[in-house]
């Protein structure tokens, strides 16, 4: 017999994301972390205005949906792009990014990996001010 999992509103607290790896203010809400076989991990990032995870990877890839607010997304060597509510970002596995917000708008976002081996990231160094600097840029 299947058995259903209904997690209520409210049942799993908002926490403070790892300062080791983000540079401000970011909360963590869970969605979803399936049981195994299943491998899927969703959490919804909330970004206070500046703030931002430090480069990493995921072995799986990832996908970002934003929900509100209005941030950045950028890819080693690369441009860093802008990013608003409705958009949809695949960042393909073990490529080297970061994402956050604005400097002065918040941005939550979906973050939906999977683990492989149990781990779903691998966290590097901080994103230094001048390659996060700047307004938001015009949109792509």
């Amino acid at each position: 017999m299947s058995v259903l999992t209904v997690y209520e509103a409210g049942s799993r607290p908002t926490k403070r994301a790892n300062p080791d790896y983000f540079t401000g203010a970011v909360w963590q809400d869970p969605v979803i972390e399936s049981p195994k076989p299943g491998r899927v991990q969703v959490v919804q990032v909330t970004f206070e205005p500046g703030a931002r995870t430090h480069w990493h990877t995921h072995p799986l890839g990832q996908t970002l949906q934003i929900l509100s607010g209005a941030g950045f997304v950028q890819l080693w060597g690369q441009e860093k792009l802008s990013i608003m509510p409705g958009d949809v970002i695949w960042i393909p596995p073990a490529v080297k990014h970061w994402h956050g917000a604005a400097r002065h708008v918040s941005m939550v976002h979906l973050a939906i990996h999977e683990a492989e081996n149990g781990s779903v990231t691998e966290w590097m160094e901080p994103v230094d001010d001048k390659t996060y600097a700047g307004e938001l840029e015009v949109r792509r």
